[in-house]
């Protein structure tokens, strides 16, 4: 797995990229509400640098198939490795609203975006209510 500078926009980056494939679907309306959520510009990265944060994880994760070419999109290790990238709270903070966000793209929160949500909050010892806290007006 690639290693990107700790608390980097590219680190921020893959965890967006995860949250949005985890399920197996790269849905059109993901791609179009990382336009309307300002996300390159919140994180501090281009949308070509996205766009290749997003083709490394596909070749990182490509790279862990078994004999048979299956791939496991939810796995622990390399979803905590993901999710220690990030350290700072306030980037951690607006990482996991975004991730909300984009999940909710579609109108539905499937069970595989719900759980690594879910594993997010809880390896960063986040909730709900202190997203919402944090985002008031």
């Amino acid at each position: 797995m690639k290693k990107y500078a700790n608390n980097s926009p590219e680190a921020m980056a893959r965890i967006l990229v995860m949250q949005m494939v985890c399920d197996g679907n790269f849905n059109p309306e993901e791609l179009e509400e990382l336009e309307h959520l300002h996300v390159y510009e919140a994180i501090g990265i281009s949308r070509k640098g996205f766009i290749q944060v997003l083709q490394d994880y596909c070749n990182d994760i490509s790279d862990e198939a078994d004999e048979d070419g299956r791939i496991s999109l939810i796995n622990r290790e390399r979803i905590d490795f993901i999710l220690d990238s990030v350290s700072d709270h306030k980037k951690r903070l607006h990482v996991a609203a975004m991730a909300l966000d984009l999940s909710k793209s579609d109108q539905i929160i499937n069970d595989a975006e719900l759980a690594v949500f879910g594993h997010m909050l809880n390896h960063w010892h986040l909730t709900l209510d202190a997203l919402q806290s944090a985002f008031e007006s």
